[in-house]
């Protein structure tokens, strides 16, 4: 499995390069942003690593250009920041899982092989099913053409559902994508969002199959 690490500290760049070295992975590093985006354009990665503060050009500018390039190798992004807008920035700009530093190295070579499982799935710039649009970049909404705002996890969990129409998701698979799998929530908190996001969207919409979880529909069908 080939690896891209993009980051521009030089110790914790070796340091991740021995870890996964040893772990099996081909290791590509690099410490530039710009350098970054070219190697992974190449798209010969199975996964990238990728912090968000680099020289040149940041990690989200790495991330949406590969993304507006149709390079879907998948992304995990480092961060040193916290707070959920930071999160959902990096998902919005194409990211696919996101760690804030400091991070457990076994956390990190788990997240990178369920990754690699997921493997470069094309994502479409626009999302959508039954009169609802979802565009993850812009975080703009529709239902039936009305505007609907949406707040950072709101949308994030609304992705996860458009992505994955007519297939049921349990509770923790949700919890675990837009929370992150180290988050130390539980999923009532998913069934407090899946019901504001109900309120905006239509109750409809989203079906809950008991004992397993939800699943988005188009009422009309």
């Amino acid at each position: 499995m080939r690896v891209l690490v993009v980051e521009d500290d030089v110790r914790l760049a070796e340091v991740l390069s021995a870890g996964l070295t040893a772990e099996g992975f081909d290791v590509d590093v690099v410490h530039d942003g710009l350098d970054g985006y070219w190697q992974a354009s190449e798209g010969a990665h199975d996964v990238l690593v990728l912090d968000v503060l680099l020289p040149s050009i940041s990690g989200y500018t790495v991330a949406q250009r590969l993304r507006g390039e149709d390079v879907w190798t998948p992304i995990l992004m480092l961060t040193a920041k916290d707070g959920e807008y930071d999160e959902a920035d990096g998902l919005d700009v194409g990211a696919d899982d996101y760690l804030r530093k400091p991070f457990s190295f076994v956390v990190l070579v788990a997240r990178l092989r369920a990754l690699a499982r997921r493997g470069s799935v094309p994502r479409p710039r626009l999302l959508s099913h039954g009169g609802l649009t979802l565009d993850p970049e812009s975080g703009e909404c529709t239902a039936r053409g009305e505007p609907v705002v949406l707040q950072p996890r709101e949308r994030a969990l609304l992705e996860v559902l458009l992505r994955n129409r007519d297939r049921v998701q349990s509770k923790g698979r949700l919890l675990d994508a837009v929370w992150g799998l180290d988050s130390a929530a539980d999923t009532n908190l998913v069934e407090v969002y899946v019901s504001y996001l109900r309120r905006k969207i239509g109750a409809a919409r989203i079906e809950t199959i008991r004992g397993l979880g939800y699943r988005l529909i188009d009422p009309d069908a």
